[in-house]
């Protein structure tokens, strides 16, 4: 950081925020004292103001001098109209008198509306990779081919952008080869999508890891091994599952593609408990990790149907069809209860697929297909 300008301003509506943002304000870092990025969103468009500034702030959390701000603006946008300038440099000076910043003596900018957009603030125009040539990427290009341009956008941004979808349903009702079918699914389009995660169960984990203890504390006191059944379970061990769930998750999500297909989440983990606590279980969906504000945002639920699907023991189960049933009716209840959205998985595992494949092309058309910017460009 060389210090040459005390306090730099860069605007922009970071429609997403994408590794071209980055460079300008990680230029703008390197020649100021501080750095204020002020992010401007019109109500109408589809990211919310609040999940931009939140991916900027964690991609700089780590450099010393950089502030984001926020600031919800819906005058239009035209460069030939003084009054529209006066009326968005108005909200800016605004922003940043309420958060204390100091005077603005330098504006950094990949656009041409820098040059006058520094006069309204009597500060220097400083012009970082007009050409795109140092990074390849518009937010205009990111809106129109995410999938493209997946690997231009940051892990947080990644992460925030990723349409959800979470497989569920009873023991041995094919949660997991619907999972992974569907990740092939995705996959097998190539680019950006072969990097498609499948977020396995961390409670199956979990399970062997509990088991494996009881059996050597078994052998330690010279008894014999316990059966998977034997295992008795708190609340604080759902509790475990579902944070370790989540961790799988969020981790994926910076990671893979422009979609995430989930084995499971932490409101399926309440579902879990019911099913091994009975009346002790709190109810489904009302744990702080299974219940909005504290489960990850989800698209879609996939519940697979129990019928039709004969029973696999392969040696981590426990249960029958009287139960398997009862579970897929939990799921139907809580999810419904919750206000989730879900769909029924039945037949084949073809007809599952193809059901499964239908549903995520809908959510994914509609995640990816950003509403319309107020104008190219913010002045």
């Amino acid at each position: 950081m060389t210090g040459e300008f005390r306090h730099g301003l860069v605007i922009g509506k970071f429609y997403p925020p994408h590794r071209g943002h980055e460079y300008l304000i990680g230029r703008a870092a390197a020649a100021c004292e501080a750095v204020t990025v002020l992010v401007m969103a019109a109500a109408h468009e589809s990211v919310p103001l609040a999940d931009r500034v939140a991916w900027l702030r964690e991609a700089f959390a780590a450099g010393p001098g950089v502030s984001v701000l926020g600031a919800p603006c819906d005058a239009p946008v035209d460069y030939g109209d003084r009054a529209v300038w006066a009326a968005q440099v108005a909200v800016m000076r605004a922003a940043l008198a309420v958060a204390g910043r100091p005077p603005v003596d330098a504006v950094f900018a990949s656009e041409s509306y820098g040059a006058e957009l520094a006069d309204w603030f009597g500060a220097r125009a400083v012009s970082v990779d007009p050409a795109r040539s140092a990074v390849p990427v518009s937010g205009t290009a990111v809106r129109s081919g995410l999938a493209e341009y997946w690997d231009f956008l940051s892990p947080p941004v990644r992460a925030g952008l990723a349409a959800r979808i979470v497989v569920v349903g009873a023991e041995s009702t094919g949660t997991t080869t619907v999972a992974r079918d569907l990740a092939d699914h995705f996959r097998n389009r190539g680019g950006a999508w072969a990097r498609t995660r499948c977020v396995p169960e961390h409670g199956r984990d979990y399970t062997g890891a509990k088991w494996e203890m009881a059996r050597a504390a078994a052998a330690a006191a010279g008894q014999e091994a316990p059966d998977l059944q034997a295992l008795v379970w708190t609340r604080e061990d759902f509790d475990a599952v579902a944070d370790g769930q989540t961790r799988r998750e969020e981790a994926a999500a910076r990671e893979g593609s422009p979609v995430l297909v989930c084995d499971t989440d932490a409101f399926a983990t309440s579902v879990w408990e019911r099913r091994y606590l009975g009346e002790d279980a709190r109810a489904v969906g009302s744990q702080p990790w299974a219940a909005a504000p504290g489960l990850p945002r989800h698209d879609v639920y996939l519940l697979t149907a129990h019928e039709g699907v004969p029973w696999d023991d392969d040696g981590m189960r426990e249960g029958d069809l009287e139960i398997r049933a009862a579970m897929t009716g939990w799921f139907a209840l809580g999810l419904t209860r919750a206000g989730h959205s879900w769909v029924l998985l039945s037949g084949s595992r073809e007809e599952r697929l193809r059901l499964a494949a239908r549903t995520a092309e809908s959510v994914l058309s509609r995640r990816t297909g950003f509403g319309a910017a107020a104008g190219e460009r913010t002045p």
